[in-house]
């Protein structure tokens, strides 16, 4: 049978058993922060294991799109070295919530797999939990397995867990044996490739507390899980996951562009490794996740790169496992796009991600293996067998080499790393990169120290009502004087301290009829601190009531910037596509900056199209609906945006204008789009590898935004007469063209390097028309040749012009410089120069040594080196 008639099969089987047959889940669990990845058939229904959710069904079967990559449940090391672990894979399950229990699950699962799908008996075996007498006589009364084929395992086998505490319960797992000695049970549980686990049944019967103790549950739940890849190889025949048609396939289409057979053991593990790696990545992003450097991103980056240095083992040198991405899609497995549309519909968008990280991580990832030969041929030399985590953690900063991919490199040299020297480094680097924005202000340094001897009146936590009130009589509940300001607590606030991007409020406080401003707020234990200007002769008690009043006019700035980072989101994701997320943002009442996830530059359209479609927005009058400490389940329900890391209680806030934008958010905001005004992009870039940068302004931005563009034009040269402008542009166009037609030879230098010492060098003769065309020519050179060495020689009125670029890699790591490179050239030519390390320039009187001092450029830079 093929994958897709097994899929089918199952479905269709538990289909007649009345289930509803539901769509997998996204493989990134947005609606669950505390997921990496859904990483099983379950996640889907955990609200209803946990008691907080229900559906109109009571059974259900599907086929869940799942990784595992990390925490419990990673199998990152294990896949490709053996035939049946992957980072991705799909999970068939079935399901009955409240309905029907243990008998039912294990009969129809032997049903199935003896009667449907006919696996022989005698190779078949089942383990229970040691305790579970009930699911022992169901297999030992109720199928026709061999009694001595029934086995009890403790705790570490046989009992399922969701967490520390919740629900819980026994499993019995049927595993198949593929071996010869097929009646021994010493290889059940024994993780043996000729033993392994296809179906486990988990009969969810107990909650967990706090205490540890195991309560019934009021309803009995079953959950299983199959795993969908390893069902395949059992009923196709195959001694590995890797031989069935879900991976043949893309191993096929892998030895096709590395041309190398699938054929020895040397070849057959980078080939899986990439196989599965690129599922993973194909995906995932079409769920909308992309490789980035934090959390789910950072874990697709190492996947991409530890693919990417498996594809060096076969010679693949250039960006490859994007090629691979339509063979997931329209061939692997019968096309897995027939079944997940997703990744058909996304496929263009995969491609142009993959591809991009690919080429970014090449640009270093030829040079961290030369670093990591050298390194470890220094530990080897020296008889040692640890690679030191320094160095671990060189290859990880300068390089992008993530602590796995060196750890693999390491064990193919049989050494080891020393991967706590690595995190003591890491956890170094993260402090020193860590910025507090909780405890400690710019006017006065307010820790959990310095009020824990504060008298308060009262514990409870700070009633935020800057809602709705912007001014509001407060009462004092703590107060305390320190060196340059006084600190306040009150029972209640309206000012909001910065979270979420959004920044502090600032105002004043009228304290016995005195205005005191407000300099900064802050938030300890759940208590927001006030901290106000040292003011002379002024005493503050507890219990006294005063008049707290928020800059309106700022607040009502910010609030217009914070509502608009919710539609150009909005819009984002519309026109760049759903992979698009936040990835930080500022807000404050002079402009907002958002940074999101994204692979590659705007183009000028989609930056106009954005701008456009935000503003159409904002005139269609949309108010806002602020659903406030709502249940977190019910927010779900909504659909409303929400992102792996942040931290939600069991109330939250929605902000929702309309079916445009609706995201989980705590700050503050306009009461309709109306209020925004205009919104204006004013500036996009790069900050990261795969995160872009929007800057915009609003309402009074927007006013001096023009105004500063009105002064420019005032102060340009607009005031000389426009037949002196229209000359100057003519001859700037024509200058610029002539440039431009100049810097597209630099592409045949580019396309045919030369290599001295494992330097790239390029060179060459051009036409420049001065020093300043040839610099900008030898900037060009610079940009595109990445990592490099490069000459370019012209002759300029009977003289000779030369430039020579150095890449910044090549100036660190070899101590290559520009300026010694191109006087040593210009002696050949009879002349002299010099520069800084990156470009430097010369001249020299004789033309008839240009070709010389060419063809010596190897020899002079070898010499260098």
């Amino acid at each position: 049978m093929t994958s897709k008639e097994i899929r089918k099969q199952f479905l269709d089987f538990f289909k007649n058993k009345e289930h509803k047959i539901v769509p997998s889940a996204p493989v990134v669990p947005y609606d669950d922060p505390t997921l990496l990845f859904t990483n099983a058939g379950m996640n889907q229904f955990k609200d209803i294991f946990l008691g907080k959710g229900t559906r109109d069904y009571k059974r259900a079967a599907d086929t869940q799109k799942c990784i595992r990559v990390s925490g419990k449940h990673n199998d990152l090391e294990e896949v490709g070295h053996d035939t049946y672990h992957h980072t991705f894979f799909e999970m068939l399950g079935n399901w009955s919530f409240g309905d029907y229990y243990k008998k039912e699950a294990i009969t129809w699962a032997w049903e199935l797999l003896t009667e449907v799908w006919r696996l022989p008996k005698e190779r078949l075996w089942a383990t229970v939990y040691k305790t579970d007498v009930d699911a022992f006589e169901i297999w030992n009364t109720q199928t026709d397995i061999s009694p001595n084929h029934i086995l009890k395992f403790d705790k570490k086998d046989n009992f399922w867990e969701m967490g520390e505490t919740g629900p819980c319960g026994p499993c019995s797992e049927i595993h198949i044996n593929i071996g010869d000695d097929y009646n021994n049970p010493k290889y059940v549980n024994a993780d043996d490739p000729q033993c392994i686990e296809i179906w486990n049944l988990v009969f969810i019967q107990h909650n967990r507390d706090a205490d540890g103790k195991l309560h019934d549950l009021p309803q009995k739940h079953i959950d299983t899980g199959m795993g969908f890849e390893r069902i395949c190889s059992v009923l196709q025949g195959k001694n590995s996951n890797y031989d069935t048609d879900i991976f043949q396939p893309l191993i096929s289409k892998i030895s096709e562009l590395s041309k190398i057979d699938y054929d020895t053991e040397e070849h057959q593990v980078p080939m899986r490794v990439i196989s599965d790696h690129v599922r993973t990545l194909t995906f995932a992003i079409a769920d909308g996740a992309v490789p980035g450097n934090e959390s789910r991103g950072y874990v697709l980056r190492r996947i991409l790169r530890r693919a990417a240095r498996y594809g060096r083992k076969l010679n693949l040198n250039e960006p490859f496992l994007y090629k691979l991405v339509d063979t997931v899609v329209n061939k692997a497995g019968g096309g897995m796009g027939e079944i997940f549309p997703e990744i058909r519909s996304n496929k263009t968008t995969i491609e142009k991600i993959v591809k991009a990280e690919e080429e970014s991580f090449n640009i270093t990832l030829d040079r961290g293996i030369e670093l990591f030969e050298t390194i470890s041929e220094k530990v080897i030399a020296e008889n040692k067998k640890v690679i030191p985590g320094e160095e671990v953690f060189k290859l990880y900063d300068t390089f992008g080499f993530p602590v796995d991919l060196t750890n693999i490199m390491a064990e193919e040299k049989g050494l080891q790393i020393d991967e706590a020297k690595f995190n003591e480094l890491m956890n170094k680097q993260k402090k020193r990169a860590r910025k507090s924005t909780k405890d400690k202000l710019a006017s006065v340094n307010v820790s959990t120290d310095l009020i824990e001897d504060i008298k308060l009146s009262s514990s409870e936590p700070t009633d935020f009502i800057g809602y709705d009130q912007l001014e509001a009589e407060v009462k004092i509940i703590g107060s305390k004087k320190t060196e340059n300001a006084e600190l306040v607590l009150l029972d209640k606030t309206p000012f909001y301290v910065e979270a979420g991007g959004q920044i502090d409020d600032l105002g004043q406080f009228v304290i016995e009829g005195k205005e005191v401003n407000v300099l900064d707020v802050t938030k300890i234990k759940n208590q927001v601190i006030h901290v106000l200007e040292p003011v002379k002769d002024l005493e503050i008690y507890n219990g006294e009531e005063i008049l707290a009043k928020v800059d309106k006019k700022r607040r009502w700035d910010i609030m217009r910037n914070h509502s608009a980072t919710h539609f150009l989101h909005a819009a984002l994701r519309k026109i760049l596509g759903t992979h698009v997320h936040q990835a930080g943002s500022y807000v404050g009442p002079d402009r907002l900056r958002f940074d999101f996830a994204h692979f590659k530059k705007l183009s000028e359209e989609e930056i106009s199209d954005i701008e456009t479609l935000v503003n159409e927005k904002l005139l269609e009058n949309i108010d806002l609906i602020h659903h406030r400490n709502i249940p977190f389940e019910e927010a779900k329900k909504m659909g409303a945006l929400m992102f792996f890391g942040d931290k939600y209680g069991d109330k939250v806030n929605v902000v929702q204008f309309g079916d445009f934008s609706m995201e989980f958010c705590g700050g503050t905001h306009v009461k309709n789009s109306s209020q925004i005004g205009l919104f204006k992009i004013i500036s996009e870039s790069s900050i990261a590898s795969g995160v872009r940068r929007i800057e915009a302004v609003t309402g009074i931005g927007i006013e001096k935004f023009i105004h500063e563009q009105e002064l420019k034009i005032q102060n340009s040269e607009f005031r000389i007469e426009k037949i002196l402008e229209e000359k100057k542009k003519m001859e700037k166009e024509l200058a610029e063209y002539k440039l431009k037609e100049k810097l597209g030879g630099i592409d045949n230098i580019i396309s045919n390097p030369t290599v001295s010492k494992n330097t790239k060098i390029y060179k060459g003769k051009v036409e420049a028309a001065g020093m300043d065309e040839l610099k900008a020519l030898g900037d060009e050179l610079r940009n595109k040749m990445k990592s490099g060495v490069g000459v370019l020689i012209t002759e300029m009125n009977g003289k000779v012009g030369i430039v020579c670029v150095v890449s910044d890699d090549l100036i660190k790591d070899k101590k290559l410089m520009a300026g010694k490179i191109v006087g040593a050239l210009a002696k050949i030519v009879g002349g002299g120069g010099g520069g800084r390390p990156h470009l430097a320039t010369a001249g020299g009187k004789d033309v008839s040594k240009i070709d010389e001092a060419l063809n010596k450029v190897e020899e002079i830079i070898g010499g260098f080196i």
